[in-house]
């Protein structure tokens, strides 16, 4: 945590000394880019070996190679280092976006489910969300409810059709559609809603924004 505390800190100082560049004059800029260029041909042509870079010099590196072909200017590692640092800040952007699950619901509750599905075999998981919401005000997913039903023994095979049959028999009138998060190049966050028709695989409507509503769904 200190290490990434100092990381911020660093990064935030070259933020604030990459500022003060806008009041300088492009001249002045260009003058001591070439400046800084010509000092650093003079450790290449000598062959002198860097120091090992840290993190902030890597994060800082990544983020300043957005802005231009990086790949001419670059001297103090190869290209597939370059490359590696950026998938590990694909790596460390999702690491930050992730969250934890949801909690688990209390054990008391956990223990009402069991009771529930024991007296009442007949029951699923979606009634015995609706008992608990209804009844108790509890509200717990049917999804959440199927963690906790206890293990009953197989059953034979029941003469109801299987899903499978039911879409193999059904694809024709079937279609499916799905969200999705998708992330540029430039980390930004766009959303993507796709309909694919489920016999055909083919794609009957797709569309991608970056600032999702009810209206951009229909």
């Amino acid at each position: 945590m200190l290490r990434l505390l100092l990381i911020l800190v660093q990064l935030a100082t070259d933020a604030v000394r990459w500022c003060g560049l806008v009041l300088r004059s492009q001249r002045s800029i260009e003058a001591e880019n070439l400046f800084l260029r010509r000092q650093l041909a003079l450790y290449v042509e000598r062959g002198a070996e860097p120091r090992r870079i840290d993190s902030v010099t890597r994060v800082a590196l990544a983020f300043l190679s957005r802005f231009f072909h990086w790949r001419d200017a670059l001297v103090v590692v190869r290209p597939d280092t370059m490359i590696r640092w950026h998938r590990a800040g694909w790596k460390l952007l999702w690491r930050l976006k992730s969250r934890p699950g949801r909690p688990s619901i209390p054990v008391e509750v956990q223990a009402l489910i069991r009771r529930m599905a024991n007296e009442n075999p007949s029951w699923g998981e979606e009634r015995i969300a609706n008992e608990l919401l209804l009844k108790l005000g509890i509200q717990v997913s049917p999804r959440t409810v199927n963690k906790y039903l206890p293990t009953r023994p197989t059953r034979r095979s029941r003469g109801d059709m299987r899903w499978s049959t039911f879409l193999r028999l059904h694809a024709q009138g079937i279609i499916a559609c799905d969200f999705f998060l998708a992330v540029t190049v430039t980390f930004q966050q766009l959303y993507v809603f796709v309909v694919i028709e489920h016999c055909s695989r083919r794609l009957i409507h797709c569309n991608v924004t970056a600032h999702p509503a009810a209206a951009w769904t229909l």
